[in-house]
């Protein structure tokens, strides 16, 4: 504490040790002294004006003229303001500062407890090893992430991301120097240099790189934080977003990937992470064999339970009712990441399991159940596996109770073996929620009640995102129904729903007729699942033609044909115009 008596004993600050580091006048410094006093009397902030009237009196207001003096301490960092609407001190004017409370800034308590704000910088000497090239590489971006902060504090003035910069070049000087001088390979080192990766591109990389370290519970893997991180103004962060996007470097060369994840406003947002080879390259360099992970595609080959569907549409892409839309983005909410970090910390998930959902989809035929689950993965980036549930009695007659275990134990196995989270999606799950026979019950009624109690105990353990599709939820045992945490009714469309998707399926390209009226095909009440059928019917009898061209005529015929046929199309998933 020497720095700090010097200071307030000191009765000529120019002479005190750290004067010459506040880069500020004899004025300045006398007021960050008086206030320093304060400070070790037990005052933490006090207001401008009691401040400037106790050092130069009111008489004559001359302590008006001080006024300039306090803001140039804030542009400087040295001061800090509090105020519940912080004013942005590049932009105010002295006078509008007159009654804001002001305290000394963390920065300037650090200056006067340690004589100095520089940052122990590596020595220049070879690097011993591989982690030791790490921990420097993880000081730049712990300075770099200052910097970032010292720009969107409104507080803070160019002056501290300046010191900061200094102290970062000498730091990057510093580990080229030492690189140059180890001998030995550096895989880090060599790996950006094979990549032929830009300063930014190993910034993004070594950031995301320190949180598979640190294991943040606010990691620094969202968009808008790393181009914060490399960004000065908002030209360079509409200009870096290209180093984030689809076709970048990092992302078409199979560096870095992402997930997309609904955020509590609404929005969509990218949490990006190493991939998983390159990462066990870079954390495990001494292990020279390749890191492969199975293919989930190749391991469902190998089975007839599953069918793998990597859905090409995402939730945008679909049209639903306005409240299945609305429990569907209250359902991402709270699968994202951020929410069960909270639900971890809280003791209320267990850490090792990812996302924890079991979930009805129940409507009619045609409503967009299985599409939606569909694309609810893709907006996961999830995979589906998918299983039929009107095969599970034909599979192996007499064993449909160990055919139920083995749908889950096949899941399961699955899962662990390729290291990934696919949703289960049950198609057509009636027939195991349906209410269980009770009374005199014949053999049947009681191989049928014993497989629906093994269903009910694999859904009651399940781990993971189940989704099971029903056509009517009335006839769900009760039971089932408490151990599903979200049942999302998918309704008819109306006539607005219906005129989105004809507009969505009627095929862009196709030549129609003058005047071709498309709401009033929208008048007809019809699923999505039957205007994905009309559709396509139509385009097979108009395609034949001489003379091709779409007629309204034509689409009216094959909705009454529809309509008198009135059969199942809940196969066709028709929400999307596929």
């Amino acid at each position: 504490m020497k720095t700090l008596v010097d200071f307030l004993s000191n009765k000529k600050i120019e002479k005190t040790d750290i004067f010459i580091h506040l880069k500020c006048g004899t004025n300045e410094a006398l007021l960050l002294q008086y206030l320093t006093r304060k400070y070790m009397q037990g005052e933490d902030d006090i207001l401008v004006l009691e401040l400037l009237q106790e050092l130069y009196g009111s008489e004559k207001y001359q302590h008006l003229e001080h006024l300039v003096e306090v803001k140039n301490l804030l542009e400087l960092g040295w001061l800090h303001q509090q105020s519940f609407t912080p004013l942005k001190i590049s932009e105010v004017t002295p006078l509008e500062l007159l009654n804001v409370a002001v305290g000394l800034t963390p920065s300037f308590l650090k200056l006067l407890q340690e004589g100095t704000l520089e940052l122990d910088l590596p020595d220049v000497k070879p690097y011993s090893d591989h982690l030791e090239y790490l921990q420097d590489q993880f000081f730049r971006i712990e300075l770099y992430e200052k910097m970032s902060g010292v720009r969107q504090n409104v507080h803070e003035h160019s002056l501290g991301v300046d010191r900061i910069q200094h102290k970062l070049e000498l730091l990057e000087k510093r580990i080229n120097e030492r690189v140059a001088q180890t001998k030995e390979v550096l895989v880090l080192d060599k790996f950006f240099k094979q990549k032929k990766m830009t300063v930014f591109e190993e910034v993004i990389f070594i950031a995301l790189l320190r949180e598979e370290y640190s294991a943040s519970e606010t990691p620094l893997r969202e968009m808008n934080a790393l181009i914060d991180l490399i960004s000065v103004d908002e030209y360079e962060r509409i200009k870096n977003r290209s180093l984030l996007e689809d076709g970048s470097n990092l992302i078409n060369n199979g560096i870095i990937d992402y997930e997309e994840i609904l955020n509590p406003f609404g929005g969509i947002s990218r949490a990006f992470y190493i991939v998983d080879d390159v990462l066990q390259s870079i954390i495990h360099p001494q292990k020279r064999k390749k890191v492969t992970r199975l293919k989930l595609g190749a391991l469902v080959e190998e089975q007839d339970i599953f069918e793998l569907i990597e859905s090409d549409t995402s939730l945008e892409d679909v049209v639903l009712n306005e409240k299945t839309e609305e429990t569907l983005n209250n359902l991402m909410r709270q699968v994202d990441k951020e929410v069960i970090a909270r639900l971890v910390k809280w003791g209320v998930k267990d850490k090792k399991n990812g996302i924890d959902a079991r979930i009805i989809f129940y409507g009619d035929a045609g409503t967009g159940k299985t599409m939606t689950a569909y694309s609810l993965a893709k907006s996961l980036k999830r995979q589906v596996l998918a299983f039929d549930c009107s095969k599970i009695l034909s599979m192996y007659v007499g064993e449909s109770e160990k055919n139920v275990r083995k749908i889950f134990d096949t899941f399961y196995e699955l899962s662990e073996k390729t290291k990934t989270e696919p949703i289960l999606l049950l198609n057509e799950a009636d027939q195991f929620l349906g209410a269980r026979s009770s009374g005199n019950i014949t053999g049947s009624d009681q191989m049928h009640n014993q497989m629906q109690n093994i269903f009910l105990e694999q859904i009651e353990n399940f781990r993971g995102m189940l989704i099971a599709t029903t056509n009517l939820l009335e006839n769900i045992d009760k039971a089932f129904s408490r151990r599903f945490n979200y049942k999302i009714e998918f309704k008819k469309p109306n006539k607005e729903q219906r005129l989105k998707l004809w507009e969505k399926m009627l095929p862009k390209e196709a030549p129609y007729e003058e005047n071709f009226d498309i709401e009033a095909l929208a008048e007809y009440s019809l699923t999505g699942g039957q205007i994905n059928l009309i559709v396509k019917n139509t385009a097979y009898k108009v395609a034949v033609r001489e003379k091709p061209l779409f007629m309204l005529e034509d689409f009216i015929d094959e909705i009454k044909r529809e309509k008198d046929a009135n059969f199942d199309s809940e196969k066709s998933m028709g929400f999307l115009n596929k």
